[in-house]
Order: structure tokens, then C-alpha cells, then sequence
């Protein structure tokens, strides 16, 4: 069964309609209480949706819609889930399109148009459920949503069950346990900073080895703290899968912390969160960790955070923190003790056995976003950091990359209510479990592209909260992709240029300093 990553997408065309016909809605049929809207390849038999292309043929859309009140979830986040099976499948002609279980509709304050949805398998797979979750900030939309079934810019062929489409409230998909813990810190030995004050810093570059000129440039910044991302194929579909090969990269990984971050990060007085940016097994279709879904890979997740602590222990000097897991997404419910709070406690345990100092960081579902805070669970145990990614408003943070829409926005704009305000509101289920639980928060990333006008602006504000909140920060990211570098400017991608001095880079270095 051959697999890709599809983002939210599909339609469907059956044979004999004309390319004209694709994606209009010729027909009205009633299922389930529901008014659907189908276009010329959809039909419903009993309970079964089904949408046909034939192959060769690839209409512009090609879909079933209906309409869904959103007002009930506003203020807080929603899910959907549905059953379906797929028959011959092609690879899309964007990477964008192909199967779609997605929900639409215009953001009531921004004007945005929102597209969460789900992804599936190309080729053929029997009936599975798929799902996707609006955890983040859903303030309530312009009018109803609309849901649209089917497929887009492919062939084959996708049954839904009708029957089993739920759309309803955010189950808590990780335990919720330890509501009375509070959290205990001590500084490991030999630390050279003082555990009170907040650090400061970067995420290191992905595509190279760090060298001697990136931690004397850090340095004469002011940074004193690194997110050293170990990584590979990041958005890669069931990659990581192969654990030999696996095992023999992360072992080159560490060599290189060992030989050359460490000593480097001591020398110019910096301390090292070690990142394990991808875990064994990847993501599949969905960005899902195919850990949270296969004991094999969970074991050996847990395995390599024992090989890594027992590496490692001691060296507190030098070492922030076990960066445990990077943006957990975990969607669908997963076996006892896989889930992705599960599988975190396990590998702390599993460190506590070996090294009882080096501080352990914590990521919570959604992507590590700060509404995933809502349902996040402390770990019993000492030590532990708790970490937030902050990217938002994505139309303002991610315009033109991801997805996003490249129309202009820009920071601050009042009349969306983009303002410090947003920020804290954005960050208050962060907040409130800091203070709930007596947690230490590190920000391992944020940032704004380069091009968003105001980004300068929004980097001040953004980090004048996390110093308030007395938390530990580290920017995304350090000579890596020129759209987040602050050593590059320009209008958009393609017309970047080196950059001395920005007004970026001086909001970044006014933060480090």
C-alpha cells in the first residue's frame, strides 16, 4: 500500500462527467439528519458515501458538503471522526490534495479561512477510522462550517461511512492524572547558571553540523541556552521506520553532541536542551507518531532515551534538559500505555533509573501548542520542564508558508484584536498550568516569517510575555531556513538576502541581552 502525506483535500469526478460539471452541486440528498450537497461523482447508498474518479480524470473538485453550526464549541475546540475504505488511490497532482475529511469556515474576527481535516493512506486500505481535532483558538466562525467528503486532483475511489460521522467535544486523549501534583526542582551538579534566572536562546540549525563560529556568534548575542534538534525527514510519511538505520543515525547524532556541542557549549557558556526531533517509527499519513500505534516502536523510543541518558548523565554543566518528544500529535485513541503522555512518563521513567538529576522536558498533544495545555497531566516526578511552541495568528506568523495564505497581514492590528493581549490569551492554558502545578515552562520555539510586516513587533511582545511569566525561551530557529533566519530580509522567499542588521535581529538581540 503505498502512503503519502495528504493535508486536508479531495474530490471526485464519475465517468462521463464533464470537467465543466466538477464540484458543482447538481443533486440534494437527507442522511442522518443532515442536508448533503453532492456534486456529479458522489452518491448514497444506505449509509455509504461513495466518490469515484476514473483514472486520467482530474476535475477541479469534485465533492459532498453539508453544513455544520459551529457555535457550540466556541471558546473552546471540537473533533470529527468518520470511517472510510479506499480503492486505488493515486498520488495527487499537489501534495496539498487527494483525500478529504475536512471542515471549512471563515474566522468571525480575522476573515481567515480555517481548513483543519484528516489524512489517509494512498492506494487501497480497508475500512479504517480517521479523525482530526480543533484544539487550538476556535473563536467562532462567520456563518456555519462546511464539511466536505471525497477526493481532489487524484483517481480512485473512497467509501465513508455515514454512519459513524461524529462531530462533538474534545475527549481528553492522554490520562488526566496527578491534578494535585506540584511540581520539585533542584539544580543538577555542576551547573554553572543560576536555576532562578531565565535563559535565553535559539533552536539550532537542522540541514548542519553546528560549529565553533555559531556558538561565538550566540555568545556575542547574549544567548545562553541552545534547543539542539536531532533530525531527520521531518514531514516525511512512515520514514524512521527501518531501527537498524535508525539506531545508526542517532548514534552519529550523539557522537557529534558529545565531540563537539558539549565542549563547544562550555566553552562559550552555554547550556544544551538535546531534542529528539523524530521518534522511531515517524508520522504517518496524518502527521500521527506511529509509536502511539505500534509497541515496537514505542519500546524502542524508550530504549533510546535509556542509551541516551546513560551517555549523558553527569554532565549538568552543560545539558539543560532531555527533550523527550517534539510536537506530539496523536489524534486517534491508542493502546494502554502508548499514548503519547504514556510513552513521555515511560522514557522519564526509564531516565530516572539511570540519571535522577538532568532535567526531563515535557511536550503536550496538538503539535506542543499552547491550547494542548487544557488536558496535559504533570509527571510525577522531580525535574521536570514543561514545553510550549508559540506560532499565532498563523495567518500573521505563517503567511504564504504551510498552507497559509500569502495575503498581507501585519502586527499589531487591533481591529482583529491581534494585540499582547492575544498573546496572553493564546498562552493562558500554558499559564494556568504553571501555576496550577508550580511547572517551569520552556518556549523551545516561535517566531514570524520574515516577510510579515510587524514581525519585529510581535518578536518584542511575544518575548516580554515570556519574561514576565519567568520562562525559559529559545527562538526558531539559528542559520536555518532563511524565512525564520534573522540574518536574512526580503518581501518573500525568493527574494531573501543576507541581512547585518533588522529589525528583527534587533528585537531577537534586545530579548537576548
Amino acid at each position: 500500500m503505498k502512503t503519502a502525506f495528504l493535508l486536508a483535500a479531495g474530490f471526485a469526478m464519475a465517468a462521463g462527467i464533464p470537467a465543466h460539471a466538477a464540484g458543482q452541486d447538481t443533486r440534494v440528498a437527507e442522511h442522518g439528519g443532515r442536508v448533503w450537497r453532492l456534486s456529479p461523482g458522489c452518491r448514497i447508498d444506505g449509509d455509504l458515501l461513495t466518490v469515484s474518479i476514473p483514472e486520467g480524470l482530474y476535475p477541479q473538485t469534485q465533492w459532498a458538503r453539508t453544513d455544520i453550526d459551529l457555535s457550540p464549541w466556541e471558546g473552546r475546540g471540537f473533533e470529527a471522526h468518520v470511517r472510510v475504505r479506499g480503492e486505488d488511490i493515486a498520488t495527487p497532482t499537489q501534495p496539498w490534495l487527494g483525500f478529504k475529511f475536512m471542515l471549512s469556515w471563515r474566522d468571525r474576527f480575522t476573515g481567515a479561512m480555517r481548513y483543519p481535516g484528516a489524512g489517509a493512506p494512498l492506494g487501497s486500505f480497508p475500512w479504517q477510522d480517521v479523525s482530526f481535532r480543533q484544539m487550538g483558538w476556535f473563536r467562532g466562525a462567520d456563518g456555519p462550517g462546511t464539511l466536505h467528503l471525497g477526493l481532489q486532483g487524484t483517481s480512485g475511489t473512497v467509501v465513508f461511512d455515514l454512519s459513524s460521522l461524529r462531530i462533538g467535544d474534545l475527549a481528553p486523549i492522554w490520562p488526566v492524572t496527578n491534578q494535585n501534583h506540584r511540581c520539585e526542582y533542584f539544580a543538577p551538579k555542576g551547573m554553572f547558571t543560576n536555576p532562578d534566572l531565565p535563559l535565553r536562546g535559539v533552536m539550532s540549525p537542522s540541514g548542519r553540523d553546528m560549529n565553533e563560529d555559531d556558538f561565538a556568534t550566540l555568545a556575542s548575542w547574549g544567548a545562553t541556552l541552545l534547543r539542539y534538534q536531532m533530525v531527520r525527514d521531518w514531514h516525511g510519511v512512515g520514514t524512521n521506520a527501518d531501527l537498524e538505520d535508525y539506531d545508526r543515525w542517532l548514534d552519529g547524532k550523539l557522537d557529534h553532541v558529545e565531540g563537539v556541542i558539549l565542549p563547544l557549549a562550555r566553552k562559550h557558556g552555554l547550556r544544551v536542551a538535546i531534542d529528539l526531533h523524530v521518534t522511531p517509527g515517524g508520522r504517518d499519513a496524518s502527521h500521527e507518531m506511529n509509536m502511539f500505534h505500534d509497541e515496537r516502536f514505542a519500546s524502542h523510543f524508550v530504549e533510546c532515551w535509556r542509551r541516551i541518558a546513560r551517555r549523558f548523565k553527569g554532565n549538568g554543566d552543560a545539558i539543560y534538559g532531555y527533550d523527550l518528544c517534539n510536537e506530539p500529535q496523536q489524534q486517534r485513541e491508542a493502546q494502554p500505555g502508548m499514548d503519547g503522555w504514556n510513552l513521555q512518563r515511560r522514557a522519564a521513567e526509564a531516565i530516572r533509573e539511570i540519571d535522577p538529576e538532568t532535567p526531563i522536558i515535557v511536550e503536550c498533544n496538538a503539535n506542543d501548542a499552547p491550547d494542548g495545555y487544557r488536558n496535559l497531566s504533570p509527571l510525577a516526578l522531580t525535574n521536570v520542564i514543561y514545553e510550549v511552541h508559540m506560532y499565532g495568528p498563523g495567518d500573521f506568523t505563517h503567511q504564504g508558508i504551510q498552507g497559509m495564505s500569502m495575503e498581507r497581514c501585519r502586527w499589531p492590528d487591533a481591529s482583529r484584536g491581534w494585540t499582547a493581549d492575544y498573546l496572553r490569551t493564546v498562552l493562558k492554558p500554558t499559564r494556568d498550568f504553571q501555576l496550577r502545578h508550580g511547572a517551569k515552562i520552556f518556549v523551545g520555539e516561535f517566531s514570524a516569517v520574515a516577510w510579515a510586516e510587524g514581525a519585529d513587533a510581535w518578536l518584542r511582545e511575544a518575548i516580554a510575555v515570556f519574561e514576565e511569566y519567568g520562562w525559559d525561551w529559545t527562538y526558531h530557529a539559528f542559520r536555518e531556513w532563511r524565512g525564520w533566519s534573522v540574518e536574512h530580509e526580503g518581501q518573500d522567499i525568493d527574494h531573501m538576502v543576507p541581512s547585518d542588521d533588522n529589525p528583527r535581529k534587533r528585537a531577537l538581540l534586545e530579548g537576548l541581552r
